[in-house]
């Protein structure tokens, strides 16, 4: 039987194992953690961690030759990547937004006499007592200083795209990649010199909730970039068709404003008046 000619301009994916093999191994992972937590053993963990890696890494392999091949993203299928990225984008400012809205009830009803436990716990005031927050202007700004030079970093590599200085794009991707490891690195530093647990508190848990979750995304990010980086590194992308690089530095720029929100208001504005550590 002769081949259907494609006689429209949709790419109609063929089938593929990976959506059941990831669903598997997230399962997998899933069972251990609980393992894990019982204390029983941490290698089923270990197996479904590794699984959903492998998953990740070979089904994203397909997507890239998709996108290489010249044939399956026409116009209209890139116009359809755009507005999923966009939506995507959009449901996770809907996450953050859950977060910030916890911080912000305990902030503003911190004495809410109709929450009777909540005072009780908090002690009437807002951080609750015994919580020593940090200094905004110090590791926190330094971070602060990373992301937004890192926004620099990836507006340079997308506009050495457009104008075919694939070296310049190498390098903004480098030193994205190795200015959102190095902010990985002192939020780790930070945590570890906290005046406050992520149990026991409600600042604790939702402060850690609203920097860890922000913290989650950087490193997606940063992974995101390293893998435009390889793909750079082998000739990947040109001034017409980067949507993947295009993506990322969305993404990216999506990170940084989600931290400058949170640092102007949960760590100059949450920390106004009240002892800090340094």
């Amino acid at each position: 039987m002769a081949a259907i000619e494609k006689n429209h301009e949709y790419h109609m994916v063929e089938p593929s194992p990976w959506p059941f093999v990831m669903s598997a191994a997230i399962f997998i992972m899933a069972v251990g953690a609980i393992f894990w937590m019982q204390n029983w053993t941490p290698w089923v963990f270990a197996i479904g961690t590794a699984g959903v890696l492998y998953t990740m890494y070979a089904w994203w392999s397909d997507v890239v030759k998709e996108a290489e091949n010249g044939v399956d993203h026409t116009p209209v299928v890139v116009m359809h990547h755009r507005y999923g990225m966009i939506l995507f984008i959009a449901s996770e400012v809907m996450v953050f937004a859950g977060v910030f809205w916890a911080y912000f009830d305990g902030f503003f009803r911190y004495d809410d006499i109709e929450q009777y436990a909540r005072v009780a716990a908090t002690g009437g005031h807002w951080p609750p007592t015994g919580i020593e927050l940090f200094d905004p202007f110090h590791l926190p700004l330094f971070n602060t200083l990373l992301l937004l030079t890192s926004g620099t970093t990836v507006t340079w590599a997308h506009h050495a795209l457009l104008e075919g200085d694939r070296k310049g794009l190498k390098w903004g991707l480098g030193l994205t990649v190795a200015l959102g490891v190095v902010f990985t690195y002192v939020q780790y530093l930070e945590y570890s010199h906290a005046g406050f647990s992520f149990t026991g508190n409600m600042y604790g848990s939702t402060f850690v909730a609203a920097t860890g979750l922000h913290g989650f995304h950087v490193i997606v990010g940063t992974v995101f970039l390293a893998v435009c980086l390889l793909r750079a590194m082998k000739g990947h992308f040109t001034p017409q068709r980067h949507l993947g690089f295009e993506f990322a530095a969305w993404y990216w720029h999506f990170v940084d404003v989600v931290w400058l929100f949170l640092f102007a208001t949960i760590y100059i504005w949450g920390a106004w008046g009240v002892a800090l550590s340094h």
